[in-house]
């Protein structure tokens, strides 16, 4: 799945992807450099997506950085608490690469 996003993503012009492989090695990556969007799943090992979410919108760094959660997660109890948390959009797995692209385009003000 991380592969089709990373593909998909890769169509936008000027837009570089980094690609973690949990919620504690994507903190790592956010304190290292300034990102403009991060997209995260809730299921992930080690941290899940909810707390990473949390993490960010709680440090100083990236509080404002536009977050996107792909997720098999459909419950409407899941979807209310990412974006409680501070997800900006929500999207329930299957996926489709032209509903990503559009996300991003829209959340990065990108025409």
């Amino acid at each position: 799945m991380r592969q089709l996003i990373v593909f998909a993503l890769s169509r936008i012009k000027n837009l570089k992807v980094i690609e973690a492989d949990d919620g504690v090695d994507g903190l790592k990556k956010l304190s290292s450099a300034k990102f403009d969007i991060l997209i995260t799943d809730i299921n992930m090992p080690i941290m899940d997506g909810l707390k990473l979410v949390s993490m960010v919108r709680n440090g100083d760094t990236h509080k404002t950085i536009p977050i996107v959660i792909i997720t098999t997660e459909g419950a409407q109890e899941d979807r209310q608490r990412a974006l409680a948390l501070g997800a900006n959009a929500y999207i329930t797995k299957p996926i489709q690469a032209p509903q990503v692209i559009s996300k991003v385009k829209e959340l990065l003000k990108i025409a």
